[in-house]
């Protein structure tokens, strides 16, 4: 029996003084007889990573290259503009002008008709200064607004960091949990192999049926399919952490050391109490219901009248020189106050006030949001860490009841479908492990996303 390029073909012996004949190849879909050893898994197709990182560099890069992490910290830059602005509003404004012009004049001399050609130029400079004495109000308002607003978008910069964080988090324990189950397929086809080895060996012996062979050869196929998957949800996991930390292509993920579950160090209530007290989206969320209160409050300044003082000082000259000239100064205090704008103040006060309303409806959800999803993470953590033990020792017993299964088998006690059924039961056991494992990490990182620091 030989085995050419996979397919399965059986050659007749040569006669005495003839050439042997070439080998021919059996069809592409040719079914392998039951006795034709079991081939070694091909070797994976795809690509090795070109770049691995650590879960610490991963995290460094997605903070430079996530999009909604650059647009929160252009927020608080431009946040810090408008609070300087809202302080520059007390100072008084300052300007300066200069201005020449140079024309032609042409003059007819009333007592002798003669025509006579001149210019007319001037020359003119300024310096104005002015300073709003009062403003109802309106000054103080816009301060508190933007200082508010300054404080939302420094608390959603840190949400959106916390964000970033456990977005790349879960992409890169994906990595590693897609790598978990490659190890477990291929601890499976390796069992397999054995079987299917052992299967032959009876067979041979008369021990065993064709069944039994039969049976050990779809429990490999079944494990290079689960290997086949392991590596495409690996493949896949890989680039979406390539895309997270700004690289173009797949990404690998170093592995990491094995983590025993550990207590949170605060109770669940303390936990809570410091989490609507501290947790950023409860901060944006109350900074930004202070903003619109400030808003309400500038909006009503508008029905107050407004005191003005300016001063000036102007230089006019017919020469081009800075001698000589005239000059002027003036100073002005002037009021002004809207009888009636059309209903427009009315129309800032309701939109103010309807603000106010809806930033006081997205504080109260932000607090019941974020103890449901406080309960949530902490259920998941309990419940992960629970099927890590759980896993752990039902690896062992299954390892345990397979080397039985295997001996048995061996001595002719038992059957193939036994000896799978415990494999099965082994290969369960391990994918639940891998898990586990990560799914304790993931729910451990979304609780640190809401709290916006390790916990």
């Amino acid at each position: 029996m030989a085995v050419t390029g996979g397919a399965w073909a059986q050659q007749p012996p040569a006669q005495a003084g003839e050439p042997a004949a070439a080998p021919t190849q059996a069809p592409a879909n040719a079914t392998p007889p039951a006795d034709a050893p079991i081939a070694p898994p091909p070797p994976a197709a795809e690509a090795a990573a070109p770049v691995s990182v650590t879960l610490e560099e991963a995290i460094a890069r997605a903070l430079k290259a996530n999009p909604q992490v650059a647009q929160a910290s252009g927020n608080v830059t431009n946040s810090e503009a408008a609070e300087r602005s809202a302080v520059g509003a007390y100072l008084p404004s300052l300007s300066a002008s200069a201005n020449g012009s140079l024309s032609s004049s042409r003059r007819i001399d009333p007592e002798t008709g003669a025509v006579t050609s001149g210019s007319n130029d001037t020359y003119s400079a300024g310096l104005a200064a002015s300073w709003n004495v009062f403003t109802g109000g309106q000054r103080s308002a816009n301060r508190k607004q933007t200082r508010a607003q300054t404080s939302a978008a420094e608390a959603q910069l840190v949400a959106q960091r916390a964000n970033a964080v456990l977005e790349v988090e879960r992409s890169f324990y994906e990595v590693l949990r897609a790598e978990g189950l490659e190890e477990v397929a291929r601890s499976r086809i390796e069992r397999a192999t054995q079987n299917a080895e052992a299967a032959e060996r009876r067979l041979a012996v008369g021990s065993a049926t064709r069944s039994d062979l039969l049976r050990a050869r779809l429990d490999h196929t079944t494990a290079l399919e689960a290997l086949r998957t392991a590596q495409t949800q690996r493949e896949s996991a890989a680039l979406s952490l390539g895309r997270l930390i700004g690289e173009e292509g797949p990404v690998g993920a170093r592995p990491l050391p094995e983590e025993t579950p550990r207590p949170i160090a605060l109770t669940p209530e303390a936990l809570l109490v410091e989490l609507e007290a501290n947790a950023p989206a409860v901060l944006a969320a109350a900074a930004t219901l202070k903003a619109t209160e400030a808003g309400v409050s500038a909006a009503k300044a508008t029905y107050l009248p407004t005191v003005r003082l300016s001063a000036g000082y102007d230089w006019f000259n017919q020469d081009a020189s800075f001698t000589g000239g005239s000059t002027s100064w003036s100073v002005r205090l002037g009021l002004s106050y809207p009888i009636f704008d059309g209903f427009l103040r009315e129309e800032r006060v309701q939109r103010a006030r309807t603000s106010e309303r809806v930033s006081q409806a997205q504080l109260a959800d932000t607090r019941r949001a974020l103890r449901s999803g406080a309960a949530q993470a902490l259920a998941q953590i309990r419940l992960a860490a629970d099927r890590i033990g759980f896993s752990e020792q039902a690896v062992e017993v299954a390892r345990e009841d397979l080397k039985v299964q295997q001996e048995r088998y061996r001595l002719g006690a038992t059957t193939i479908l036994d000896l799978l059924t415990s494999q099965e039961s082994l290969v369960q056991a391990e994918i639940n492990l891998v898990s586990a494992r990560f799914d304790y990490r993931i729910a451990r990182a979304e609780l640190e996303a809401l709290a916006g620091r390790p916990l």
